[in-house]
């Protein structure tokens, strides 16, 4: 049971690619990503982190090889964790192959600082041979020198123009199997390259706003950012930068998608901010259901409202809801029906198992 949106989005059509056993494009679900801070050379921490992540709902999750043990570090790192895995890359050209050869999915480079062109067909080949993707990936702190020159600052038609020419580097060597992210740690500046972009290449687009920052500075920026965009179709698989644990880009990613029905996964509580009228501690109860009903993997809605006055309009939408009552006499609300009255003291583990009986219901009858 969920509220029917006031408006579908109609996402841009564009080419599918593979990243591993991750569809990107098309007509696919949008993915999630995140990327690991641990050394790659330190292989158990960094397989540790990456099981994190995907354990939080990334789909695919990017590992820097800065240098040759870090890239073969990738194949025994690939044997313990369940995601595909992009490797990402700046300017050696061995690292590209490397990677490849090692079990990443994908390659995530800029074709123009890789080399001469003869080292950029060495990574086409190996991508080719391991089945890998690569993802052209431009950054406004990192513009080609004469693109810089040109425009005299980091400007939209600037980011365009360099993922244009990196593109055409790449299907000067007969390949296809790419996608392209336009980022910068401006959010207009951002915005603007990828709906230029996106009217010029069909590839698929990896969104984000680079160096966002801190969690809630950074949360906010790539909410605005990544939100415009997809609110126009755009937008293929993304991934939210924080100065914070990859974790948390992961949990940002999957809201925001959640937010504007793009994904559904786990639970999607609605809760008011609390006051006065409110019948038990809304915010300390959400808090602590967030962390209790965070192993649901299935799509459930949940209501957690504090009093009488929009509760009941709440409850009637949802798959479970909670509305306070006097003297902590609290009323469950069961696929949008009054059930019973639930004293607080009990509330919390009545509604998890409520959500759990019905994310079995729903598991059981797929």
């Amino acid at each position: 049971m969920s509220i029917r949106p006031f408006r579908d989005i109609k996402r841009r059509k564009t080419r599918e690619i593979n990243v591993g056993k991750v569809k990107v494009g098309g007509e696919n679900p949008i993915s999630v990503q995140s990327m690991t801070n641990t050394l790659t050379t330190d292989i158990k921490a960094t397989i540790k982190q990456i099981n994190e992540i995907s354990s939080e709902g990334a789909d695919i999750v990017r590992v820097s090889c800065p240098d040759e043990l870090s890239s073969k570090a990738l194949k025994e790192i690939i044997k313990h964790v369940d995601v595909p895995i992009v490797a990402d890359i700046h300017f050696h050209y061995k690292r590209a192959i490397e990677a490849a050869e090692n079990g990443a999915s994908c390659l995530r480079i800029n074709p123009g600082n890789i080399g001469s062109k003869d080292k950029i067909k060495e990574v086409v080949k190996a991508a080719i041979d391991h089945n890998c993707s690569i993802r052209v990936g431009v950054n406004a702190g990192s513009l080609e020198k004469d693109i810089l020159e040109k425009y005299k600052e980091p400007c939209p038609e600037a980011l365009v123009e360099s993922a244009l020419r990196n593109i055409r580097i790449l299907e000067d060597e007969n390949f296809q199997n790419l996608k392209i992210s336009v980022k910068s740690s401006d959010v207009f500046l951002s915005v603007e390259a990828y709906k230029q972009l996106s009217k010029s290449t069909d590839y698929p687009l990896h969104l984000g706003i680079t160096e966002a920052g801190g969690f809630i500075p950074g949360s906010i920026k790539s909410s605005i950012g990544l939100g415009t965009l997809l609110l126009d179709g755009i937008g293929d698989t993304i991934r939210i930068s924080l100065s914070d644990n990859p974790v948390e880009e992961v949990k940002i990613g999957n809201e925001i998608l959640k937010s504007l029905n793009l994904r559904e996964r786990g639970v999607k509580i609605i809760s008011c901010p609390s006051c006065a009228r409110q019948g038990f501690e809304v915010i300390e109860t959400v808090k602590i259901l967030e962390e209790k009903l965070s192993h649901i993997k299935t799509p459930i809605t949940l209501s957690v409202i504090g009093c009488v006055v929009n509760g009941p309009g709440e409850a009637a939408l949802t798959d479970v809801g909670i509305t306070g009552g006097k003297k902590g006499n609290n009323m469950l609300y069961l696929s949008g029906v009054q059930s019973e009255k639930v004293l607080t003291r009990d509330m919390i583990d009545r509604v998890v198992n409520e959500i759990e009986k019905k994310a079995s219901e729903l598991d059981n009858s797929k």
